[in-house]
């Protein structure tokens, strides 16, 4: 199958998307030219972007491994981008046959590639849907097929909450996929952050993404760790991604450097 052949007809190649220069950062092969050069010219503006979004994503195996290993058998990844090697549903299933996984996002080439994807995992679906509209996403007829919210579930936002835009307070909409969730569900979160950056670099990237189909914004390590509400913090807490319960041999020095930020926080009974 040709790459572009499973591209949607309304998707603009020459402008790129976060989704698919994520998926350039991750060394994926579904994304385009101008992805490609948009990491490329990141990686200039803020040495260490492309390692920080790696570290992201082995932060995602430990974390969606652990919720498996404490029983959790449900899993609600938001933000999920164009599928690559070690996707939720493959590290859920490994762990256990009965998991059920449902992926949301909005970006039309993750969603077209991830539909071919699950095609034959009928205990995975995605959707197309905003993460900044809590009830399209949580009302949504697959979900509700797929999540049985009076069970643990694990929710993810993994490097996507810095695509909602200021002045927005991302509090009250994370509190609201909160409450949603029953007590012993688990809530995963990654942020970009410049605390530990020269402003010019966080300003730079910024600016970047600006010409892209997807503005981010910087949030300080306060501003993220206050996003988890009363949920009780996984140890080692609120850290940046190489910090989180890293397998041995994975502990790197200057964490801070590594770009995102974020934890696993527990709902109480």
């Amino acid at each position: 199958m040709g790459l572009r052949s499973w591209v949607p007809a309304e998707v603009d190649v020459t402008k790129p998307s976060a989704a698919r220069v994520y998926d350039a950062f991750l060394g994926g092969g579904h994304n385009f030219a101008a992805d490609r050069e948009f990491a490329r010219r990141a990686e200039q503006v803020l040495p260490g972007v492309t390692v920080s979004s790696r570290a992201n994503r082995k932060f995602l195996r430990r974390v969606v491994t652990y919720a498996a290993a404490q029983g959790i058998r449900q899993f609600l990844d938001i933000g999920s981008g164009i599928p690559t090697a070690g996707n939720v549903h493959e590290i859920a299933l490994q762990a256990s046959a009965d998991s059920r996984i449902v992926y949301v996002d909005n970006e039309a080439v993750a969603v077209a590639h991830s539909e071919l994807m699950l095609a034959d995992v009928p205990q995975a679906k995605v959707i197309d849907a905003d993460l900044r509209s809590p009830g399209e996403v949580l009302n949504h007829a697959v979900v509700r097929e797929m999540i049985d919210f009076d069970r643990p579930v694990l929710l993810l936002m993994l490097a996507v909450l810095h695509f909602v835009p200021e002045p927005a307070d991302l509090g009250p909409l994370i509190e609201r996929y909160r409450n949603k969730l029953a007590p012993g569900s688990m809530l995963a979160i990654t942020h970009a952050t410049g605390d530990h950056r020269p402003k010019e670099q966080e300003e730079g990237l910024v600016n970047l993404y600006s010409k892209s189909t997807n503005t981010a914004f910087n949030r300080s390590r306060k501003q993220i760790a206050a996003l988890f509400g009363d949920f009780e913090m996984v140890e080692p807490g609120a850290v940046y991604v190489p910090e989180w319960r890293p397998d041995e041999g994975e502990a790197e020095e200057h964490p801070e450097r590594f770009l995102f930020f974020g934890g696993v926080g527990v709902k109480p009974a």
